[in-house]
């Protein structure tokens, strides 16, 4: 049995969803693992982890324009500190998935023919974003 963890860094261009499926794969690979479970997990509150379709564009633009009008910016909210798309990133956050589990199989990520995993930044502003990944298989 192999347990393994690792971290990697992204850094966002504001909002936007990021495929981050090769880096995450790419490490999956090199542990030498048949079959198992991937933990991926984000270490932020303003941002969010989905799996989501990886052919064609339209669909991400789809989902950022439902979530623009679910939690729209121009909202009543209280906690308005860090700028006016701060609440609503957390309210997306609070939505969304921090941390996804992806079975491995094969020493690869059983992802969908169309599926790609996404790192979907509320914030306008850049950012870093942390993933921590722990694997356990044999």
């Amino acid at each position: 049995m192999t347990l393994a963890h690792h971290r990697l860094t992204f850094a966002t261009d504001g909002q936007s969803l990021r495929d981050i499926t090769a880096p995450i794969a790419t490490w999956v690979a090199e542990q030498g693992v048949d079959s198992g479970l991937l933990s991926v997990f984000l270490q932020h509150t303003s941002a969010s982890l989905v799996i989501q379709e990886n052919a064609d564009p339209d669909v991400l633009r789809d989902l950022e324009t439902f979530f623009r009008r679910l939690v729209p910016e121009a909202a009543d909210y209280r906690h308005s500190a860090e700028g006016p798309d701060d609440m609503p990133a957390h309210l997306r956050a609070a939505v969304l998935p921090t941390q996804l589990t992806v079975p491995v199989s094969g020493g690869r990520l059983a992802l969908g023919t169309w599926q790609a995993i996404y790192l979907y930044e509320h914030r306008r502003a850049p950012h870093r974003r942390t993933v921590v990944l722990s694997l356990i298989g044999a």
